[in-house]
């Protein structure tokens, strides 16, 4: 029994069980989706609290700029670039025989500074609030003050009584381990068994603790929180449940805004936005999609894409179970090359904040991400890890889906004039050892496709 019912019953109110447990390639948009401006009120956060959070960290620009000399360009402000994909658009409209076709780009957070993945914008914000906390209440520092004091030996002395923990499958663990380390904290990460070694090999080269545990995403979840509870000067980062985190996350969005415009990309009505979030437990692309809405209103649809392995998220919103569940009650195993979405549970939080806002999901299969992979670095130099590839095939399903672009009612000439945003979540720190590991994969998957034709 599954939550009271069998598999057989689960699959007859809700058919597309079938198809996730069998591991096939799946699209569900939702049609519970609502208005911009009534369904953001789910949330329960604002644009003030955005806001708050993107001057947080403008304060700390100039810590950043100081002790991680890569943002020094940027002036100590952590963002990445948009660029087109078209020879990835080209393939893509081949082999799909799409029609009405927009633009095809990539927002390149695989290139962010100091943890190179999304996680560089949740992850290190959490930090960076609790450093200010403690360090606020401590005198060290006031909101008017020039955050690069705690640079010094003195406010590195002072973070070193206090703990961080965390349970990541890799690039969360990276960016709370970089950052927490930097400026002085006793910082623990709990890695699951899907976690890449050399994410681990990072982390502790960084001086912060990797405790690993041979089970999925949950566990290690579940040993950092454990861990934090047993110790007052110890501070849990919440993957599953953080708005500080998710509130980091939607930073992104009234910046991306700007680099439309220096692009000459207009998002309206007529000129709709499709972006493509990769998800793990949610809060990446939760995040990023509410900062999306706030800015872009109805105009932008925001699609998450996971493994066939791990479909947490759309197996939570579609039963109505959301963090009740997992892939596992269901009999799927979790495991997939897409480390960081190897996530069995989903975010309650997001989940249920966030399903009026989310217009759909879908599913991929690794061989896909591994052939995606060598497509975008051979065609378009794009170099992304296997999970941040998954965002590349949503074009392909929205612009497939008959019944999804009719409950839209867009014109041929708006699908045209829209925008296709892949979110690229990690991959410019893969060593270049690992990276031609992928690659190998990749090209032996398309010869052994080729072949069989």
């Amino acid at each position: 029994m599954i939550h009271g019912k069998t598999l057989q019953a689960w699959q007859q109110s809700h058919p597309l069980i079938a198809d996730l447990v069998a591991l096939k390639e799946t699209s569900w948009f939702n049609p519970g989706i609502a208005k911009a401006t009534e369904a953001l009120a789910d949330v329960g956060l604002t644009a003030e609290d955005v806001q708050a959070t993107r001057q947080r960290l403008q304060r700390f620009a100039p810590y950043l700029a100081t002790v991680f000399p890569e943002t020094a360009a940027t002036g100590g402000v952590i963002e990445s670039h948009i660029a087109p994909l078209p020879q990835l658009r080209q393939q893509l409209i081949e082999e799909g025989s799409l029609q009405n076709v927009g633009s095809l780009w990539l927002k390149a957070d695989s290139d962010l500074p100091i943890s190179g993945s999304i996680k560089a914008r949740g992850g290190i914000h959490e930090v960076l609030k609790h450093a200010e906390e403690l360090a606020l209440a401590a005198g060290l520092i006031t909101l008017c003050a020039d955050y690069a004091v705690l640079a010094s030996d003195q406010a590195r002395a002072f973070f070193s009584q206090y703990k961080i923990a965390v349970g990541s499958t890799g690039n969360l663990g990276l960016s709370i381990g970089i950052m927490s380390a930097k400026l002085g904290f006793q910082v623990s990460v709990h890695m699951s068994s899907d976690a890449r070694q050399w994410k681990k090999d990072k982390l502790r080269a960084n001086g912060v603790k990797v405790v690993e545990h041979a089970s999925d995403y949950s566990v290690a979840v579940e040993q950092g929180r454990k861990q934090a509870a047993s110790d007052p000067s110890c501070y849990f980062v919440d993957d599953e449940n953080s708005p500080q985190l998710f509130l980091g996350y939607a930073v992104a969005a009234e910046r991306l805004a700007r680099q439309f415009d220096q692009a000459g990309i207009q998002v309206d009505a007529d000129h709709p936005l499709f972006a493509y979030l990769p998800c793990g437990v949610g809060g990446g692309p939760g995040g990023v999609a509410f900062g999306l809405k706030l800015v872009f209103g109805d105009a932008v649809h925001c699609i998450f894409a996971e493994p066939t392995h791990s479909p947490c998220m759309l197996l939570g919103v579609y039963t109505g179970l959301h963090d009740e569940t997992s892939v596992q009650d269901f009999g799927i195993d979790n495991i997939t090359a897409a480390d960081g979405l190897a996530v069995g549970r989903p975010s309650g939080f997001v989940g249920k904040a966030m399903q009026r806002l989310i217009d759909g999901y879908y599913t991929v299969t690794d061989e896909e991400l591994y052939r995606l992979l060598v497509i975008a670095f051979e065609q378009d130099k794009v170099k992304l890890e296997p999970s941040a590839l998954a965002g590349v095939p949503g074009m392909v399903r929205v612009l497939q889906s008959g019944e999804y672009l009719a409950r839209l009612g867009y014109t041929p000439t708006q699908l045209q004039n829209a925008t296709h945003l892949v979110w690229g979540t990690g991959g410019s720190m893969v060593p270049a050892t690992e990276f031609d590991t992928y690659l190998a994969k990749g090209r032996g998957l398309q010869a052994h496709a080729n072949s069989g034709r």
